[in-house]
Parts: C-alpha cells; sequence; structure tokens
C-alpha cells in the first residue's frame, strides 16, 4: 500500500473519491461508475480497448496515468517547466490536442516518499486536451508549479475517447509532439525504463 505523500501540486484536483478502473479483463459492457473523477493504471495490458489503426491490432499495454474528469476540468503544471510542443494528433484513436512540457528537477526515487533524487531532464506529455491549448502558449514559454496548462477535451476532440487526460512521462526527448501511449507486450521491458510510472510526479493516487 503506498503513502499519500505528494511532493508536487496536484495535476488534477481529485477533490472527492473516484473510481480506480482495473482494464485487464475484457468487458463487452459499459464501464459504469458513479464518480465524477477516475483512474487508469499504468503498466496494465488492456485487451479489446485499441481498435484504431494507429495501434496495429498489437500495441494494447498502457505506459501513462488516464485521469478521468468532466471537460474543462483544469490541468495543473506538477512542476516549473517550459513547454517544448503542442498539435492536434487528430487521427481517430489517438490523443487529439496534446502538449509535452519539459522539465529538469529531482524526481522522487520511489513513489509514496518524500525522498528525492537526483536532478534530470526529462518530459511529460499530456493528451486528451480541449483544442485550448492550441492557443494558449508558446514553445519555449515557461510557466511555475500549480499554473493551469490545459483543459480536459470533449469526445469529439480528443481523439474519441471519454473525457480524461492521458499523462505519461518520457526520459527520452520527443522528436514529434507524440508518445506511443500504449505499447506491444514484447516492447514492454523497454517501455517502462523510457516512460516510468508517472506516479512519481502525480503522486500514489491508487
Amino acid at each position: 500500500m503506498f503513502e499519500r505523500v505528494f511532493v508536487f501540486h496536484a495535476t488534477v484536483l481529485l477533490d472527492e473519491p473516484y473510481w480506480v478502473f482495473d482494464f485487464t479483463k475484457p468487458n463487452s459492457s459499459p464501464w459504469l461508475h458513479h464518480f465524477k473523477y477516475t483512474v487508469g493504471r499504468y503498466d496494465e495490458t488492456r485487451p479489446s480497448m485499441y481498435e484504431a489503426a494507429l495501434f496495429e491490432n498489437k500495441r494494447n499495454h498502457h505506459v501513462g496515468i488516464d485521469i478521468g474528469a468532466p471537460v474543462g476540468t483544469p490541468i495543473y503544471a506538477f512542476g516549473d517547466g517550459e513547454i517544448f510542443m503542442f498539435q492536434n494528433n487528430a487521427e481517430e484513436g489517438s490523443y487529439g490536442p496534446t502538449l509535452i512540457t519539459k522539465h529538469t528537477l529531482s524526481l522522487p526515487s520511489k513513489i509514496g516518499s518524500e525522498e528525492i533524487g537526483e536532478v534530470q531532464t526529462f518530459w511529460v506529455l499530456y493528451g486528451h486536451l480541449s483544442s485550448d491549448v492550441l492557443t494558449m502558449w508558446t514553445a519555449g514559454q515557461s510557466f511555475a508549479e500549480g499554473e493551469v496548462l490545459a483543459y480536459i477535451g470533449n469526445e469529439h476532440e480528443n481523439g474519441g475517447w471519454a473525457p480524461h487526460v492521458h499523462v505519461q512521462i518520457s526520459r527520452i526527448e520527443p522528436k514529434v509532439c507524440d508518445l506511443p501511449g500504449v505499447v506491444a507486450l514484447e516492447d514492454r521491458s523497454q517501455a517502462l525504463l523510457d516512460f516510468p510510472d508517472p506516479r512519481l510526479i502525480l503522486g500514489p493516487i491508487y
């Protein structure tokens, strides 16, 4: 069980109880719940979820964390950083409006602890956003911890998904404004090295 210790500012203010999904089992019925907020887990194989062409009928292992919330919910900067790039990934099933930020900070050495590791440079992708993000920022612009970065988009602009933000850390500098949010299972080991657990910045939200 994780200690509920948060080193950084909340990315989404989960100010009431929320539902943590388990997408490892195929489910033909809607995922019903009665919560305003939801969480989709990191390092999780999700059968039968990713059917759009871009997933190549083989990419279904999730390497980010999804936070579900109402359309228009603010997404806050967990720490200081700068705008790296943004674009609309409009392909069916993709991220829709997408933002990548760059940070040079100390990450915690483990989840659920105040212990801080070495200063390092890393990037964070936020996907499934409102299209507002495409005009809110300029590349290279700096922001402070707690500043609003973007807002959660609706399914007509976010790639066709229920409203949520996909949060993904990358140790590898992105060459384009995109990262593989799900990978083939045979690529899992390398992906977990390249894309570490977002709870390092989100806190132990499950």
